[in-house]
């Protein structure tokens, strides 16, 4: 398991009239995450775009339990429990600055090549830094 946590600062355009973070900033504050998961693997999307790999989100769902608000810190914790194959799935949590859960989500991306649009493997470079973390005790 591969496990990844991103602070992020509540702006106040990111607020609606209640004053909560309007739900749908929620799946950008989830790209974020999940960018910076894989960046501190040593890989980033543009690395793999540039190699001809995109990778779009097939599902998304999230369930909300508390709101947060405007300069609130909330932390992400972004989570892979499986090896990607020709999808990978992540999971998070979204934290306030008690502790509380704000939220939790899932995503499914597909890796696809870009010259044909079909879904391929994920690159062998990429499976070969997450394996460390799922062969701990093998």
């Amino acid at each position: 398991m591969y496990k990844s946590t991103t602070k992020i600062r509540v702006r106040y355009a990111e607020t609606d009239m209640m004053g909560y973070v309007y739900y749908g900033n929620y799946a950008t504050y989830f790209e974020v995450a999940r960018v910076e998961a894989i960046k501190k693997l040593g890989f980033s999307y543009r690395k793999m775009e540039d190699e001809g790999i995109a990778l779009p989100v097939l599902d998304f769902s999230i369930r909300y339990y508390k709101p947060a608000f405007y300069d609130d810190e909330i932390t992400i914790e972004t989570t892979i429990t499986e090896l990607p194959k020709a999808r990978i799935h992540f999971t998070y949590k979204c934290l306030n600055e008690k502790g509380e859960l704000i939220n939790e989500a899932k995503t499914t991306l597909v890796f696809i090549n870009k010259e044909n649009l079909k879904p391929c493997s994920a690159p062998a470079d990429f499976i070969n830094a997450m394996r460390k973390f799922f062969n701990k005790g093998a």
